[in-house]
């Protein structure tokens, strides 16, 4: 018997490698089983301070894999499944942090709607551990199951409401609308495999590098159908109709995390199958994400100008990032890449407080999300108007917030990559969609309070998420020289993937 397993091919593991996912994902089962187990005898705060310390201790574990990278260069682990990678530690760390801050901005939350805690913060972790693996996974098929354990999660995350026919009616359509697309994403891993005769990106790369296709119908129906399926996650038109119903329908916390954690996971996967991947035939998928990407631009921005409910608003918000990140994505180079990690980044942080800052107002019952709810909002609370204003004036691109600076990268990227047309038509949407933040900070300063309206209690935990994406926003936004810095380096561990 120790004869047979010494013959065997064990794979290489690189345990310190795996750490981060393990931590996040151990995490999660360990708090399900020790509430299983203690049940009531667990304070109030338990939950969700776990779940805080293990985004950090997420992050403490990165560090040692970043300097390993650093020091020895990027490889692959597990069988070659898993890349390890600067690239894939800067998602992890940002998915880390998104799972931070939700966790605090929905302690009030859950407490104030009697909401089950434990079950979300268990969701919310193994949702993060499955867009880690998705970020990190060298093979589709792993790919596919991170993106899996991610979807799952949140479907029922979506759901969690159960008092809210809102709540029930999103998660539903989420869930339909996913599995659709994960259809079509495993339908392009097949059709990519008989094409290429693997999943592994980094041999499909070679592959491809090595040679010249006479028939390539195959791979670029696998190419379309792999787009349909990430072009769900990312919420990019065409395939963004679920956005708009399911951020309003959706708790506002859960709705932080989607449009934070799961746009960073699926544009980190996006990123490294098409420009890892497929970097060989970039020619061949460019003009497909040109058209992606000036269909979200306009359709995000246009749209939310008439919309009248804050959740919709900031749903068409992001389906307009969606198409500015897919403008670095487009681009298929160095610049295109760190652009696309720094944009992230920055959108997760803006992302996480608008949301926070909505979930404060929204009131019991998550009802009051509508522009009208906000009226008079600097009377009432002037420091929380004032930390949304900063939020969507970066989200506007306004200088001296990282909004600013992740707008100009992406396009600067564009214009490297000679695609003129469309960094003009992203420099239009930015104007148009600066139209709509304009009427949030409106109605917040100029329009008079509901005297009527009842008094507004901001928990700690939300005030501690805005607080600290405030000055993540506008620190990154007067010096961004490190953070761009950290997405240049993992472009440089990237590009060995590439061809």
């Amino acid at each position: 018997m120790l004869s047979v397993l010494a013959q065997a091919d064990i794979p290489d593991i690189q345990w310190l490698a795996l750490t981060p996912h393990l931590v996040m994902a151990g995490a999660a089962v360990l708090l399900l089983t020790i509430v299983s187990v203690a049940g009531r005898l667990l304070p109030a705060w338990f939950a969700s301070a776990w779940t805080v310390a293990a985004g950090l201790a997420v992050f403490a574990t990165a560090v040692p894999v970043w300097l390993q990278v650093d020091e020895k260069g990027a490889s692959l682990a597990v069988a070659e499944a898993i890349s390890v990678d600067k690239f894939s530690v800067f998602v992890i760390v940002l998915l880390a942090g998104t799972v931070v801050l939700t966790t605090l901005v929905a302690e009030g939350f859950l407490h104030r709607e009697h909401l089950d805690g434990p079950a979300f913060y268990v969701l919310l972790m193994l949702s993060a551990a499955g867009g880690m693996t998705m970020a990190s996974a060298n093979n589709l098929i792993v790919l596919f199951l991170g993106l899996e354990i991610l979807s799952l999660a949140v479907y029922v995350l979506v759901a969690m409401h159960l008092r809210r026919n809102e709540s029930q009616e999103a998660g539903i359509k989420y869930f339909v609308l996913g599995a659709f697309a994960s259809a079509f994403l495993l339908y392009g891993i097949a059709l990519v495999y008989g094409a290429t005769g693997s999943l592994n990106l980094a041999d499909i790369g070679e592959f491809l590098a090595g040679n010249q296709l006479t028939d390539d119908g195959l791979l670029l129906a696998g190419l379309a159908m792999l787009l349909v399926g990430f072009g769900f996650k990312v919420a990019a038109v065409p395939f963004h109709a679920w956005t708009p119903d399911v951020y309003q329908g959706a708790p506002s916390p859960v709705v932080s995390y989607m449009a934070a954690g799961v746009k960073a996971a699926g544009f980190a996967a996006l990123t490294r199958v098409f420009v890892a991947g497929f970097g060989e035939v970039a020619d061949d998928w460019q003009p497909v994400l040109f058209g992606l990407a000036i269909a979200s631009l306009a359709v995000g921005s246009l749209m939310a100008i008439v919309q009248t409910d804050v959740k919709r608003i900031l749903a068409y918000s992001s389906i307009s990032h969606a198409g500015f990140i897919l403008v670095g994505v487009q681009a298929a180079s160095h610049d295109g890449v760190a652009s696309v990690l720094f944009y992230l980044a920055a959108y997760a942080a803006m992302a996480i407080g608008s949301f926070a800052v909505v979930t404060v107002v929204s009131g019991p019952g998550d009802e009051g999300t509508g522009i009208d709810n906000l009226r008079g909002l600097a009377a009432r609370r002037p420091l929380l108007a004032a930390a949304f204003t900063v939020l969507l004036l970066s989200q506007a691109g306004i200088p001296f917030t990282i909004g600013f600076w992740a707008k100009f990268e992406v396009i600067s990227a564009a214009v490297d990559a000679r695609s003129f047309w469309l960094a003009v038509i992203a420099m239009l949407a930015a104007v148009v969609a600066a139209f709509l933040y304009l009427r949030i900070v409106v109605a917040m300063f100029l329009d008079a309070p509901d005297p009527d309206a009842p008094r507004l209690h901001i928990p700690r935990g939300p005030a501690l998420a805005i607080t600290i994406v405030v000055i993540f926003t506008l620190a990154f936004g007067i010096y961004p020289e490190p953070l761009l810095n950290l997405a240049d380096d993992a472009w440089l561990n990237l590009r060995i993937y590439a061809h």
